[in-house]
């Protein structure tokens, strides 16, 4: 299975505006829509980053081989990207005359953080400094956003460390929470043998039973990545028989 870690940063829009407090922005005072700046994607456990920008490519071919990358991916690992990442890439798809990419499942980790787990805050840097694994590159802010908008050569060396560690932060976040992911896509159905559905180990370990409201099966859990599971057959003995 061909997993693929997603990151993208976007140009705020633009409108003209009155206020600074409690402003409701009409769509007549919008003078420039939000774009990809650029993106940063790895395959997971490559050593390659990926990245792409508006500053070293055209929109559009920067665009064409995010849609590459995507229609390649079985699954795309992201943070907060079935609200944001995913939905401005096919804006991006669209304004440009492309059809949809191949489709691929998604993992949004911040789904993943909010449902399973109880933190201060469910910000990327934030869990990841708590569970120890690193933070995001600090830089001075929206200016950061503006300087590479006007085409700032250092603002762009910035914002491609950022985004790129942002994905290196997503990968080490997935192997951190992979046993805790519901509905993750089935490794089994990729390799055509019984292993974890997770992470793919054929290391299981058998460990009592499961039950449902009318069958009884094997539970396993995985020694790789700690993933609990269970045999996709009832056990013949423990099947309750319905009336």
């Amino acid at each position: 299975m061909k997993i693929l870690l997603l990151d993208i940063e976007t140009s705020p829009n633009t409108a003209h505006v009155w206020g600074l407090w409690n402003v409701n922005v009409g769509i007549n005072q919008i003078t420039a829509s939000g774009t990809t700046l650029c993106y940063a994607a790895k395959w997971l456990h490559s050593k390659e980053i990926i990245f792409d920008s508006v500053h070293k490519s055209k929109p559009k071919k920067m665009v064409e081989r995010m849609h590459k990358l995507l229609s390649e991916a079985d699954a795309v690992v992201h943070f907060n990207g079935k609200r944001f990442d995913i939905p401005t890439l096919n804006k991006e798809f669209l304004l440009h005359g492309l059809t949809p990419p191949s489709p691929y499942k998604q993992i949004d980790l911040l789904e993943v953080t909010k449902k399973q787990f109880r933190f201060p805050s469910n910000k990327l840097d934030y869990v990841s400094q708590v569970l120890g694994l690193g933070s995001k590159l600090h830089h001075k802010g929206h200016e950061l956003w503006v300087g590479c908008m006007n085409g700032d050569n250092k603002d762009w060396k910035v914002m491609e460390k950022y985004n790129k560690q942002d994905v290196l932060l997503l990968e080490k976040l997935y192997d951190k929470l992979l046993p805790w992911i519901p509905n993750h896509p089935n490794y089994g159905l990729y390799i055509g043998k019984p292993v974890c559905p997770n992470c793919g180990s054929n290391k299981l370990q058998s460990r009592g039973k499961a039950r449902t409201v009318v069958s009884t099966y094997t539970r396993f859990q995985c020694q790789e990545c700690g993933k609990w599971c269970r045999d996709n057959k009832p056990t013949k003995s423990d099947t309750m028989r319905t009336i």
